[in-house]
């Protein structure tokens, strides 16, 4: 298979977690849904599955998020003491929609990585 297109680089660290390219040739392929990879890249074959990013990501970034939400949310009720619903209304899909987002680019991200220093798992060698 071929690394990437004749002449083309493989795409940014950047790129490819925002975009969800594939770290090999750079096709929108790294996804399958919002925050699940895809088997294996349909362009050029690569084996995402063979990859462990794990669940670090989504602990870290609820654990962000959330003192990131609370902390405006107190702001919002010392500032102007809406009642209850408007702080549900406007924090429970700022949350949700911030982790989803922030998750799908963590994720994209560490596979990259994981991809670009051949990283695996330990093992010792006799």
């Amino acid at each position: 298979m071929a690394p990437t297109p004749a002449g083309a680089a493989p795409p940014t660290l950047v790129e490819a977690s925002l975009k969800g390219l594939c770290p090999r040739c750079g096709s929108p392929t790294l996804f399958r849904g919002w925050t699940a990879f895809s088997d294996k890249c349909r362009v050029c074959g690569l084996d995402i599955a063979g990859f462990n990013v794990g669940d670090g990501p989504a602990a870290f970034l609820i654990l962000i998020l959330g003192a990131i939400v609370v902390g405006l949310a107190i702001w919002l009720q010392l500032a102007l003491a809406p009642p209850f619903w408007v702080q549900a209304l406007i924090w429970i899909p700022v949350t949700i929609g911030g982790t989803m987002w922030s998750l799908r680019i963590t994720k994209a991200a560490l596979l990259v990585s994981e991809y670009r220093n051949a990283a695996r798992e330990g093992r010792i060698t006799p």
